[in-house]
């Protein structure tokens, strides 16, 4: 399992405030903390610092790679704050996304393409968020065809079919599982991703429907997620269930895992 540790995102107003105060011990602590949970990539986003994200993101990008060995999810709507960070990145970066919105694919694939990075696609086009797993396989064939065409490797592709609420449609989680589905027949050796969290947006006792729901899209062929590594109960889950789904050779990570914990 593909781990995007989703802690560094100025939408979280702790993290917003020491990106305003560029208090580097602060985020750098945070980074060695998921890295040191599982994490193999660090998610950083300077988003809500709309007047300045180039620089904050340049910012971020340069004070966690100084303290953690993975390399980082590159994570703006800003295809310039993208490409700047991605100058200064060690390493093969994860982009933080593509969509078949034709002014953000026609600005944001000469960059990736450049810079030899790997890229979390979402399933939406110019209609918006898909409404079916159809509509989301639709455009996921439409993004595939054009990345691996620039030349973007299978495997480098993170395909995100984009969760939403069970609080707003009780079939929300049946559509992403059927996607998930559809998306590990047609494409094997891509990756499959997604911010798993929006599923319980609502309602109460929110992590236990988030930790039931990244078990179910397991089984279904995701093997990737955007988490809170530091969450135990969760990485738990995960390092259980690719055991359960013979994923885990010998069961070694599973192994390795109840060891550090009772030591």
């Amino acid at each position: 399992m593909i781990i995007i540790g989703e802690l560094i995102n100025s939408t979280r107003k702790d993290i917003k405030k020491a990106i305003e105060d560029e208090d580097v011990a602060y985020i750098q602590d945070i980074a060695k903390k998921q890295e040191a949970a599982g994490a193999d990539y660090i998610d950083v986003n300077a988003g809500m610092r709309l007047h300045d994200e180039i620089e904050k993101l340049c910012w971020l990008v340069k004070i966690v790679q100084e303290v953690v060995n993975v390399p980082l999810c590159i994570d703006s709507p800003n295809p310039k704050a993208i490409d700047a960070a991605l100058k200064i990145h060690k390493g093969q970066a994860l982009v933080n996304s593509i969509t078949m919105e034709k002014e953000r694919y026609d600005e944001l694939l000469p960059i990736i393409v450049k810079n030899n990075t790997r890229i979390i696609a979402l399933c939406m086009d110019e209609t918006g968020m898909p409404k079916t797993a159809e509509q989301r396989i639709n455009v996921a064939k439409k993004l595939a065809d054009g990345l691996l065409d620039a030349g973007i490797k299978e495997e480098d592709i993170f395909f995100d079919p984009l969760v939403k609420p069970l609080s707003v449609d009780i079939n929300f989680g049946n559509e992403i599982l059927d996607s998930i589905e559809a998306l590990r027949k047609e494409y094997p050796n891509v990756n499959i991703t997604s911010g798993l969290s929006n599923i319980s947006f609502g309602l109460p006792n929110r992590s236990q429907i988030n930790q039931a729901f990244m078990v179910m899209c397991m089984v279904k062929g995701m093997n990737s997620a955007i988490v809170d590594p530091l969450n135990e109960r969760m990485m738990d889950l995960i390092v259980s269930s690719e055991a359960c789904l013979g994923l885990d050779k010998f069961c070694m990570n599973y192994i390795k895992r109840q060891r550090a914990k009772s030591s």
